[in-house]
């Protein structure tokens, strides 16, 4: 029997079955009239072989490690070694914050991931006025060359890969952990993990930027150069669709707007005089985890082989590597509630498989509290364990790609894939990601699809197991872990004493260098390094460049 003549016999079986289906409807109706994620993508009642064309799957899905990557960037996946598991840690001091990670290794850990606190991620000191009430909130605080040796006092770096969430400033940070690593006697060749250095996304979506565009983008670009020369082990961006999520995005826009940020990125570089094949293969994807369980499967899959296409096809990548997504994730901290906070262990559990089942190289699991305060200790303990019962004991991990061929899940990678692609295009159109925040574009379609979801909640349409379904009285919560207001004290008399003891003279002499390079086109790394080994601090590296660079100031509108 010919592919025809058996594609026919299953359409009219189809048809046949959905007519007898059609008439039991009208005794049991179907929960809802129409059933859609939340892309807007709507859902069918059944998918069978007409949904997945096999003559496409050498073009569509080929093999792992292959063009177009759809099924996972290495050949064996999991069966080799498992994804990197982190966990996303860092608050008050760096003290504190060096326990909690010397404490996760020696539950299994096998990455770091920093949080920095909001004065850190924009460039201020913790004696800035703008720091007043927000140090060691969010996040540690690194004031200094100082603070970043206590961070990793005992932890030998060319042993971990460590992940910084870090943007506006992330040339700053690097400089740190790159001397912290020499100091060490770790060579830079030897250092692996990412800095995110993704600046667009926080025009769009999450406002930790410093810098106007463009002197971003050069800050950007010098990062590049200087890592492909001197730290090629390491990622030098981490593009992150995980915010624009946060920010209210859908599964397609997350898509869309990370991996046009990617070719803005990309395009920047090769403007600079770069080879797209000496830094794309260090580009690497941050992507959210969220709780559409086979959307979000779909979702890594679509973005692999979109993002593969666009680097062979536009950039003329010849090396693999330069066409591979290789990303991190982490659960959608937007679904964890308040409410019933033991029900965030469930989420986080479904999100973490579909990250695993969509072949993501290392994963974040959020602590059930954190919708509460910092995690605590049992907290991130159990956030943890769930990797590890997932990687250990549920057998997914033992076969690459093991929802492909599923009809529904073929359908849908295909469907975010063309939703994104037509995105791309319109941003092109607008000249490209940089003009579509400009004008507001991207953050209008963010705060639409936000405002959709929201009101599904709020309409009931949306089930929000415990907040608006299915609730009970709950008593207030105790023993909550919050950072001690006297840590900014704490900081402000380590940056006094560390001004008194270090070698000033030397401190002016290496700013004055930075300003020079800053208003000239040299490479800003190798000052900025030669800055921070003076211990010169964060706020009076940031200071220079804002005098040089200014600040962005957003529109008052997005219209």
């Amino acid at each position: 029997m010919s592919h025809g003549d058996k594609t026919s016999d299953i359409s009219k079986a189809l048809d046949n079955w959905s007519k007898g289906v059609e008439e039991k409807l009208k005794k049991y109706p179907e929960r809802k009239p129409e059933f859609v994620n939340t892309s807007g993508i709507p859902i069918k009642r059944l998918y069978t072989p007409l949904d997945f064309h096999e003559d496409e799957y050498l073009d569509k899905l080929g093999f792992p490690a292959e063009f177009p990557f759809t099924r996972g960037v290495q050949p064996t996946m999991y069966r080799g070694r498992y994804w990197t598991m982190r966990q996303y840690a860092g608050f008050a001091t760096a003290e504190e914050s060096n326990r909690r990670y010397r404490f996760l290794l020696e539950q299994g850990q096998t990455g770091l991931s920093v949080a920095f606190d909001l004065p850190t991620q924009i460039g201020y000191d913790s004696d800035h006025e703008m720091a007043i009430g927000e140090v060691g909130k969010v996040g540690v605080a690194i004031d200094s060359l100082k603070d970043m040796e206590t961070l990793f006092e005992g932890i030998p770096l060319d042993k971990v890969s460590t992940s910084m969430t870090i943007n506006a400033p992330a040339a700053v940070l690097l400089a740190m952990y790159i001397a912290v690593a020499e100091q060490q006697g770790v060579r830079p060749e030897q250092l692996r993990g990412t800095i995110q250095n993704d600046i667009l996304k926080e025009y769009s979506s999450r406002g930790t930027y410093i810098f106007p565009p463009k002197p971003s983008m050069r800050i950007i670009t010098d990062i590049f150069s200087y890592c492909a020369e001197n730290v090629p082990l390491w990622n030098t961006i981490s593009i992150s669709g995980y915010h624009i999520r946060e920010a209210g995005s859908t599964a397609v826009q997350e898509v869309a707007f990370t991996l046009a940020n990617g070719i803005a990125y990309v395009e920047a570089a090769i403007s600079a005089g770069l080879d797209v094949d000496k830094f794309a293969p260090r580009l690497s994807f941050f992507f959210n985890a969220h709780l559409d369980f086979f959307e979000e499967v779909a979702k890594y899959r679509a973005a692999r082989r979109l993002w593969a296409t666009i680097m062979k096809e536009r950039f003329g990548a010849k090396n693999p590597r330069s066409m591979m997504i290789r990303f991190h994730t982490q659960t959608a901290g937007c679904t964890l509630t308040a409410q019933q906070p033991m029900n965030n262990i469930v989420r986080v559990a479904f999100q973490a498989l579909s990250a695993v089942l969509g072949g993501t190289q290392s994963l974040h699991t959020n602590s059930m509290d954190e919708a509460l305060c910092l995690p605590s200790e049992e907290a991130v303990q159990v956030a943890l364990r769930t990797q590890q019962l997932i990687a250990y004991e549920t057998g997914v991990a033992d076969t690459v790609d093991p929802l492909a061929g599923s009809y529904y899940v073929e359908a849908l990678t295909k469907a975010i894939y063309d939703r994104a692609e037509e995105y791309i295009k319109k941003i092109d159109e607008m000249g490209g990601a940089v003009a579509a925040i400009e004008t507001g574009f991207i953050q209008r379609e963010i705060q639409d699809s936000a405002y959709r979801y929201q009101k599904e909640i709020e309409s009931g349409e949306r089930i929000v197991v415990g907040v608006n379904r299915f609730q009970v009285p709950e008593e207030k919560p105790t023993d909550l872990l919050r950072v001690d207001p006297a840590v900014r004290i704490s900081q402000i008399k380590k940056l006094e004493a560390l001004k008194k003891e270090r070698d000033n003279h030397r401190v002016a002499e290496s700013l004055a260098k930075l300003k020079k390079t800053a208003e000239g086109e040299g490479n800003l790394m190798p000052p900025i390094l030669d800055a921070v080994k003076t211990y010169a601090t964060l706020g009076e590296i940031c200071g220079v460049l804002r005098e040089v660079f200014g600040e962005y100031q957003p529109s008052t509108t997005l219209g």
